[in-house]
């Protein structure tokens, strides 16, 4: 008998910095990893390039999360507006989890801070909820399970 697989949901996901999972997230927005493209012409015999890979380069991982009594991102955000990279500095994980709640695949990303945040807007008319937006740039991503 074979088990038919179904596709996971992007909306059942984790966000955890320095091991700990933090809830809330209402969307990661998880960077594409690209590789420099370096041509090479070797020689006067060949009318093409060989093309080797360059370095790496990440986007920014976006997290956005509901307006909470909690302060460990605003915290964290701090640390670098104060100087303090060496504190800054964390690993983050994404970790994207099944309908029975069991993790289905996990994005790390090393040497993690935040360079960017934006405040929700505040709409007297409105009736969605707050959210605040963390850019976090980081030195490497990689997927591991």
């Amino acid at each position: 008998m074979t088990h038919k697989k179904h596709p996971c949901g992007n909306y059942r996901f984790l966000v955890e910095i320095d091991g700990v999972v933090n809830t809330g997230f209402a969307e990661a927005i998880i960077p594409e990893s690209v590789s420099e493209v370096i041509e090479y012409r070797e020689g006067n015999e060949h009318l093409w390039t060989r093309k080797f890979p360059g370095l790496v380069k990440y986007g920014n991982l976006v997290l956005k999360c509901e307006v909470t009594l909690s302060l460990v991102l605003s915290k964290w955000r701090r640390l670098v507006e104060q100087g303090n990279m060496k504190a800054a500095r964390k690993d983050i994980a994404i970790i994207l989890m099944n309908e029975e709640g069991n993790p289905v695949a996990r994005w790390e990303f090393g040497e993690a801070w935040p360079c960017r945040y934006k405040a929700p807007d505040m709409d007297a008319e409105g009736n969605e909820v707050a959210i605040e937006t963390f850019e976090i740039a980081f030195e490497y991503m990689e997927r591991t399970m």
